[in-house]
């Protein structure tokens, strides 16, 4: 689909939607495309702690409700004490 970048400003949640439904948007500027929404990777929680070394190292599995994000974990990993 290709929509107008006046269009794309009206109808982003519109456009957003449809995006997370699998297609793929084109915004043009007068007909010329120069941009594409598409649905982006979702992110697993937690990438860094699951690769971390140790003796459950790819044997703990995080869940969808999981409530700290990369950064905090990133951070907890990275805190000597």
């Amino acid at each position: 689909m290709r929509v107008n970048v006046g269009q794309a400003k009206t109808d982003l949640s519109k456009l957003l939607a449809r995006v997370e439904a699998g297609e793929d948007i084109e915004i043009a500027r007068d007909g010329v495309p120069v941009a594409r929404l598409v649905r982006a990777d979702p992110v697993q929680p937690g990438r860094r702690f699951l690769a971390a070394e140790g003796s459950l190292a790819g044997a703990i599995e995080i869940g969808e409700a999981f409530e700290l994000t990369d950064a905090e974990l990133d951070e907890i990993l990275d805190d000597p004490a």
